[in-house]
């Protein structure tokens, strides 16, 4: 059988890192394999679909560059398949009628779940009324999981479960368990979230006329993505949106890079490279089942060793949305510079800005840290003016003078150079200062200086 597996959100949002990561492990997978894998859209619930969240989604997808095969399948579009199985449940037995409301269960069993209330009371369901699953009483639903090993869940602690609600909709299990079946589904690559819903896919799967016509699908729960405080990430405390770090200028290929490593890791332990290798060395039989650690800074690495790899045209191209409308070609000598210390396309933008104006725009912390608290501030403004005057444009010997700069106020170059490069650039870090400088200009250079040391007093 050829591999085919599908990647299924349900579009009421932005895309969670945790369903890129699924996504990701999906496709590379299936073209491990010289397997398909398809996209399932689950737009069933129309009180929390939004079109412009399917575009979003779309455009996320495409920015991690993955691609899928065949026509997209929307749910929404498949009710009268649901409600044919649904309706096969209920002649058969499998399922019946309930009208008891969420409220009216949770006050009749003290909140311990359905208690098999209406299994004989004969209701047929339509408006109103529900349809539940009949789960056996006795034995259990089993499964082997690539990631977890073999899985078992007691029949006696799964509750007879709703499957179409009583306006009449699919509860999610039915086109989980229809579209795995009829898109001839073999591996369900999925967050570990996910589960403890598979015995009831299961369930209604082996209920099914057809069912077992082809195999069920081998299932890989991937492991849960925590914070450093080793919590499931959390749109309410974490940063969990991937088209955030899109925002911030995050590459598609580092982003990419990053998340395959969530959870598996190619056996020589080279953990950045080219997205071709990652799909030779993956397998699911890899994957861990320990959380996998969501590192900012480990991300900001790879980031970082991305943006390296580019070439300096490459960079400022990619920049565009960061940097400042205004600047001009004097960017070009320094961008390399730039390139070797900014960690997203974002940073690199900020460090570019202080070429923009007459002006620079100061950043207070650095201030305070770089001129303020340093007492001989004032006195290095004061001999940088007099030297930068007079001193050949280069950066060497910008590098020289500043050197004999310091030495005279008894400090270190690095000391020394803060206030210089706060008062031109507004911040503590950036690019080297020398090149700065000759990219700057001596005359918005002395500018700037001025201005700082009027500034200083």
């Amino acid at each position: 059988m050829t591999f085919r597996t599908r990647f299924s959100p349900a579009p009421t949002g932005f895309l969670h890192v945790g369903s890129a990561r699924s996504a990701l492990f999906c496709w590379l997978a299936a073209r491990h394999d010289d397997g398909e894998v398809l996209l399932r859209v689950e737009d069933t619930n129309a009180e929390l679909y939004r079109p412009e969240y399917l575009d979003n989604l779309r455009w996320t997808l495409d920015w991690l560059g993955l691609e899928f095969d065949g026509e997209t399948l929307f749910q929404s579009r498949r009710a009268d398949r649901y409600r044919e199985v649904i309706q096969h449940l209920v002649d058969s037995g499998r399922a019946y009628g309930c009208d008891c409301t969420t409220e009216v269960v949770k006050e009749r069993t003290k909140g311990s779940g359905y208690d098999g209330h209406c299994r004989d009371r004969g209701l047929v369901p339509g408006p109103g009324v529900a349809a539940r699953f009949r789960v056996p009483d006795d034995g259990a639903t089993e499964f082997d999981d690539i990631v977890r090993g073999h899985v078992r869940f007691e029949h006696s602690a799964i509750d007879d479960f709703v499957v179409q609600r009583a306006d009449g909709s699919a509860v999610f299990f039915v086109p989980n368990a229809v579209d795995d079946l009829d898109t001839e589904i073999t591996h369900v690559v999925r967050g570990d979230d996910l589960l403890n819903t598979t015995p009831k896919v299961l369930l209604i799967r082996r209920a099914l006329p057809g069912g077992d016509e082809f195999p069920e699908p081998t299932y890989a729960h991937l492991p849960m993505i925590v914070n450093e405080a080793r919590k499931k990430l959390s749109k309410r405390r974490d940063d969990v949106a991937v088209e955030d770090y899109r925002d911030r200028g995050y590459l598609p290929e580092a982003m990419s890079n990053y998340l395959a490593v969530l959870g598996w890791g190619p056996p020589d332990g080279i953990e950045i490279r080219p997205r071709e290798e990652i799909v030779q060395l993956f397998r699911l039989e890899d994957v861990v089942s320990s959380s996998a650690f969501f590192d900012k800074q480990k991300l900001d690495h790879f980031n970082a060793q991305y943006l390296r790899q580019l070439s300096p045209a490459a960079v400022i191209d990619a920049a565009q949305t960061w940097l400042p409308p205004e600047l001009g070609p004097e960017l070009n000598a320094l961008a390399p510079h730039i390139q070797e210390r900014a960690r997203t396309l974002q940073e690199f933008g900020e460090m570019a800005a202080f070429l923009v104006g007459d002006e620079v725009k100061i950043d207070e912390s650095s201030w305070a840290k770089g001129v303020e608290k340093l007492s001989a501030a004032a006195g290095i403004l004061d001999s940088a003016t007099k030297a930068y005057s007079e001193a050949a444009w280069v950066p060497e010997t910008l590098h020289t003078v500043t050197q004999t700069i310091a030495e005279e106020h008894g400090l270190g170059l690095s000391k020394a150079q803060s206030p210089i490069r706060v008062a031109v650039t507004g911040r503590t870090v950036g690019p080297p200062l020398f090149e700065s400088l000759v990219a700057l200009g001596r005359d918005r250079t002395l500018s700037r200086i001025a201005a700082a040391r009027t500034r200083l007093g």
